[in-house]
């Protein structure tokens, strides 16, 4: 119920393009959230759910989150994983307009999952450098498989096996990420820890976005240590996601927004 009582507050309090006055968020909404074009990658992007929706195969999955809320087994067909777990064609194309409109040059993916997302991030802008980490092995596997089958520059994009935390551990100084997608561990300890571990590979045009904000009570209680943070300037909340900004020209006077989108 928790999240069916979340929506109905989150509808209360949201706005659209009316009700906001910072003109970069302004500009991000109107030219980028609500942009109807109906963009050349879309076909391909739903051609790679229909590939994976239409994969029987069952896979041994470890789960290192949260857990799920629908699967009570971690042996699972792989078309089930898309239908449920992956990210929805809709949330899909918005994810596609935000790496599309801020075209950033290194992107890391906390959760491949069956690369859903995963396709959308390389497909807003194939040049980028995409990682993307998983701590599944037979998920992994599938995913990078089936990208490469269907786009021919996905051979670019590495894939990490790896539990995240060790990862961020490892990483190098003066390791910069101008997009970052965490959907890997919906639970406030795990949260906030990718969020601390992750503060050196923020640069002023670093864009955050966190999947499943309101979850849990858990969730919503990491979003808003997250909102406080000293380094966070702008935040968004779409419901699904809260999107998370650094921008040292709004530095003095933090700003929250509600959007429905």
């Amino acid at each position: 119920m928790y999240p069916i009582l979340a929506y109905i507050q989150f509808l209360w309090r949201s706005k659209n393009e009316h009700g906001v006055h910072s003109p970069f968020v302004f500009d991000l909404v109107t030219q980028c959230f609500y942009d109807r074009k109906k963009y050349a990658a879309y076909p391909s992007l739903a051609a790679y759910r229909n590939q994976l929706l239409e994969n029987t195969a069952t896979i041994e999955v470890t789960d290192f989150g949260a857990g799920s809320r629908v699967f009570k087994s971690n042996t699972r067909a792989i078309n089930a994983i898309a239908k449920n777990a992956g990210i929805s064609t809709r949330r899909g194309r918005l994810l596609y307009r935000m790496v599309h409109y801020f075209q950033p040059d290194s992107i890391l993916e906390i959760g491949t999952s069956l690369g859903l997302a995963t396709a959308t991030l390389h497909a807003g802008n194939p040049s980028a450098k995409l990682i993307t980490l998983e701590g599944c092995t037979n998920t992994q596997t599938i995913a990078k498989k089936s990208l490469q089958k269907q786009f021919a520059t996905a051979s670019s994009i590495e894939f990490v096996t790896t539990e995240f935390g060790d990862y961020f551990n490892t990483l190098e100084e003066n390791t910069y990420f101008d997009l970052i997608y965490f959907d890997g561990n919906h639970s406030k300890s795990a949260t906030l820890s990718y969020f601390e571990l992750l503060l050196p590979t923020v640069n002023n045009n670093s864009v955050w976005i966190f999947d499943d904000i309101h979850w849990s009570t858990e969730m919503e209680e990491a979003w808003k240590i997250i909102k406080n943070h000293p380094l966070v300037t702008v935040t968004i909340d779409t419901y699904q996601w809260g999107i998370v900004f650094f921008r040292s020209e709004q530095s003095l006077a933090k700003e929250h927004f509600v959007i429905r989108c």
